[in-house]
This record gives C-alpha cells, structure tokens and sequence, in this order.
C-alpha cells in the first residue's frame, strides 16, 4: 500500500449472520499496534441486525461504510439460496467494486456477491453444502467446490466459515507479506498457511441436497461400489433404459450417473483413509477404482490433493 493511512476494512452484516463468520472478519483485522488496518462493522442501517440461531448484532454504521472501505467482507448467513438480497445493498456494493474497492466473502456472504453481479464470468467457491445450489442460481459462475478460497483479484470468495481465516490470512499477505500475515496466524493460533488450491474436507463429495428419484438405486450402488457400476448396471437397477435413467438422474442431481458413481468412490476411499490403515492399492480396490494410479489420478482431480497427504493431514 502506498497510503501512510491504516487500511479501511468493512464488514458488511446481514440478517442471518453467522457468528463465526462475522467474529473472523472483525477480529483477524481489529486494530493494534501491529496491525495497519482500520475496521468497522456495518448493516444495511445502523441499528441491530438479527443473525443466526438467535443472536443479534449491534451496528453503528450503515451502508455508507461501503464508501469508505478499501476492503469489503460480506460474513456468511443462513439460508442463501433462498434469501432476497436488498437492492440498496447490491448498488452499494457494486458502486465500490467500480471505484476500486476488494470484495470478499466468507463463505455463504458469496451468493451476495453474485446477487450484485460482481461474480459473474469469474471462478468462485462458497460452502460445500451449497455449490449445487449456486451452480443452479447463478450458472454465469464458475463453481468450485474443491478448494479453500478463490482469488479472483478485486473479488475473493472462501468455503466454509473456518476458511475465511485463510482467506483474512491471504488478504494480508497480499497487502503486506508472509511475515506479518504469519504473526496474525500465530496470534490466532492458526495454520501459517494454506494455499486456496487446498480442498475442502467435505462430509461428501456428492452434492448435496439430491432429489428423490432413484434414491433407491443411489443406495443400492453405495453398497456395491467394488462392483462393475456401469450405466446400463443402474438403469437395470432402477428398471429403466440407459437413456432415460442418464437424462432423470441428471436433472434429479445435477451431475451424470458416472459422475456419482466416481464421486462416491472417493467419498468411501475418503472414509477408508481416515478410519483404516489399509493400503493405497487396498483401498482402491475396495471402492471400485481397481489400481492405487486410478485412485491418486481421481482422488487429486476431486479433492485437489493425494490419497497420502489427505490421510496425514487428517490425523495431524
């Protein structure tokens, strides 16, 4: 930064706020001796906002903070598939993305962003549990769902609330380097690092919620992923043709039956790595994938990381 003035950090809060997520955004800039940043906590008007599971927050400022931010967090909030974004925010926040203001959002604070249109034809990444529902709201958005965070330059997305202490963590790095962005990790008691690219340690790989049709053929393949899971072996189950049962499973899921089938056969070797000692070559047989090359080549295109480094890293 070339201003000798702290660094504006403002954080929007909306109904429904979570609290973890707005406590990451206010603390991990709050004002110190060693922190050359400057924040303050906003509503769309000053006064208190309802979050989530009964807490409320208390705000002095409004919207107008947007005006004054350098940067800008949007905290995650319940249900955001299904909640209307206030028009005055969405012009807010689009008016500072066009004067030059960064954006990010922690979490589901991302469908904010892609209500006013500042993610549109970008890559973004919010909640696990709510990328098919992003991905059907917002198709002008490319999804991921495998990583922590998304730096997309003016605009930066995270996943789940724990992340946005990576994302915080990254903004200053960006801002000031790997040192202090390392004295904030260690007065947090935080990883120093970990790369966007990392993926989020999903329940499930399989998005979630999935329609009802076919439920019981879904279930059924759960139990034979060793088995030869070819798309005429579901249709026979389901007692339809190939055809029909590819284009209803698709518009039921949101991904094609493989797609499923591959996904459920990391999500258990997922399973097997974290409670098992079996080996690579054990657990790929296991799930279906037949050799330990199979399943490193589709555990690291689905989970951005390999079968060993996952088991690690999970028993760290």
């Amino acid at each position: 930064m070339t201003s000798s003035r702290n660094h504006r950090v403002g954080v929007l809060v909306l109904d429904g706020a979570k609290a973890l997520d707005v406590g990451i955004a206010a603390h991990v800039f709050a004002k110190r001796p060693s922190m050359p940043y400057e924040v303050r906590v906003c509503g769309e008007h000053p006064g208190t906002v309802e979050g989530w599971n009964g807490l409320a927050y208390a705000v002095s400022h409004g919207l107008e903070t947007l005006a004054w931010a350098d940067t800008i967090l949007v905290p995650g909030y319940r249900n955001p598939a299904d909640t209307r974004t206030s028009p005055k925010v969405m012009e807010a926040l689009r008016t500072a993305y066009a004067r030059g203001a960064r954006i990010a959002a922690i979490s589901t604070g991302a469908f904010t962003l892609a209500a006013a249109k500042l993610l549109d034809g970008k890559r973004a990444t919010t909640h696990w549990h709510y990328t098919h529902a992003m991905r059907e709201k917002y198709p002008e958005i490319a999804v991921d769902e495998n990583v922590l965070f998304v730096d997309a330059g003016q605009v930066l997305t995270s996943a789940g609330a724990a992340s946005g202490i990576d994302l915080c963590l990254h903004l200053i790095r960006r801002d000031h380097g790997v040192g202090l962005a390392n004295h904030v990790a260690r007065r947090l008691v935080s990883a120093p690092y970990r790369s966007g690219g990392q993926a989020q340690y999903l329940p499930h790989s399989i998005p979630e919620p999935l329609g009802d049709a076919f439920a019981h053929t879904r279930a059924w393949a759960l139990e034979h992923l060793r088995d030869d899971l070819t798309l005429t072996a579901l249709a026979r189950q389901a007692n339809v043709s190939p055809r029909t049962f590819s284009r209803r499973f698709t518009a039921d899921t949101g991904i094609t039956p493989m797609q499923w089938v591959l996904r459920a056969r990391v999500d258990h070797a997922r399973e097997l790595l974290e409670r098992t000692d079996l080996t690579i070559t054990q657990i790929a047989g296991a799930v279906g994938l037949g050799t330990d090359t199979n399943l490193r080549r589709h555990f690291g295109s689905i989970i951005g990381t390999s079968p060993s480094a996952y088991r690690q890293a999970f028993h760290e």
